[in-house]
């Protein structure tokens, strides 16, 4: 007997071809892509629209796989962070964000992470291996099926374990499917790169139009290339001529990430040079005090520090907010997660 089908691994048009082989009309298709999409289908016995024996005869050459959920966390400020088995044995990381009018879900698109930012515990991980596209998107299902159906997650942000960009084919694919599957807006998607300066033009071409983010972190290249090692690659000049020519509709911005770490970049001169080199660009500024995590070498700028940096760019009419790190105890804030590796 040949090996069953993984219908989460088809595409939109697969699952169509996938239908019209077995001899189906072609809107049992649609049908199908409901059940796991908007459903949340784990099986396709759970598919009551279709009779006992079809869901029979289907289960002979597919199934619908689910991630299984290896641990779950609740923080003491509402933060849940969510650890996923993989089929072959390896671990990711999610977490949801509630807040009153929002539920926000940080995904995962690779198994550890190769950009190795000295801030980001992922990072020591190292690459383990990418993300499938049905892997990112099975999050938000995985998710959506524990919470619901009465509040499901509303906005994503790619900005957990791994470098998008550097997985961009499967990330590409994921969000077609979470937008047009799914279901969730393309304003309310967020990816957030390290600044795969290349692939920032690609993302614009061939992706829904999320919104872009851009882990900066620094205002000379010799910080950056300490705490970033992929500012070795794509330096600053570089990286913000991406920035300025990326593509972006009317009330569209980009958001830089500044992850503020005590005595390193985070003085009245670096917020003075960042007004500089964001001259120009449509964006806003979220600044990340660091959070800190066993082993760094780094520390968390005092509140009065921050306070200071953020008022230089406010005087300079910059939108700069200060992100609130959500799930601290239990390592679920930005640069936290490490899969329990």
């Amino acid at each position: 007997m040949s090996e069953r089908i993984n219908l989460k691994a088809l595409s939109k048009d697969d699952v169509l071809r996938f239908v019209e082989e077995a001899g189906l009309p072609r809107f049992r298709a649609g049908q199908l892509l409901h059940w796991i999409y908007q459903k949340h289908a784990s099986s396709l016995g759970d598919i009551t629209e279709f009779s006992r024996d079809l869901r029979g005869r289907l289960e002979e050459t597919a199934y619908i796989s689910s991630l299984a959920i290896a641990d779950r966390q609740r923080s003491s400020d509402g933060t849940g962070k969510f650890l996923f088995g993989l089929e072959d044995g390896q671990t990711i990381e999610s977490v949801l964000i509630p807040d009153e009018d929002r539920l926000t879900l940080c995904i995962s698109s690779q198994v550890g992470c190769a950009m190795g930012c000295r801030f980001c515990l992922t990072g020591r991980l190292g690459l383990l291996r990418n993300l499938r596209a049905f892997e990112i998107v099975d999050q938000v299902v995985a998710v959506n099926r524990m919470i619901g159906p009465r509040r499901t997650v509303s906005n994503i942000v790619l900005m957990g374990m791994g470098e998008p960009l550097a997985n961009f084919d499967e990330v590409v694919e994921a969000l077609w499917r979470i937008t047009s599957l799914v279901g969730i807006s393309k304003r309310r998607i967020t990816l957030s790169t390290a600044g795969l300066v290349p692939r920032m033009k690609s993302l614009a071409e061939k992706a829904p139009e999320v919104n872009l983010a851009v882990s900066l972190n620094a205002t000379t290249n010799t910080i950056r290339d300490e705490i970033m090692p992929v500012n070795r690659k794509y330096p600053l000049r570089q990286l913000l001529d991406a920035c300025r020519a990326y593509p972006l509709s009317p009330r569209r911005r980009i958001t830089f990430e500044y992850v503020l770490l005590g005595g390193i970049n985070d003085s009245v001169a670096d917020a003075a040079r960042l007004v500089k080199l964001i001259r120009g660009i449509r964006c806003k500024i979220n600044l990340i005090p660091f959070n800190p995590h066993a082993g760094a070498d780094l520390r968390r700028p005092s509140v009065e520090q921050v306070l200071a940096f953020q008022k230089v760019l406010t005087d300079h009419h910059l939108t700069a907010l200060i992100r609130e790190s959500r799930g601290q105890d239990i390592l679920a804030a930005c640069g936290q997660l490490r899969a329990g590796h």
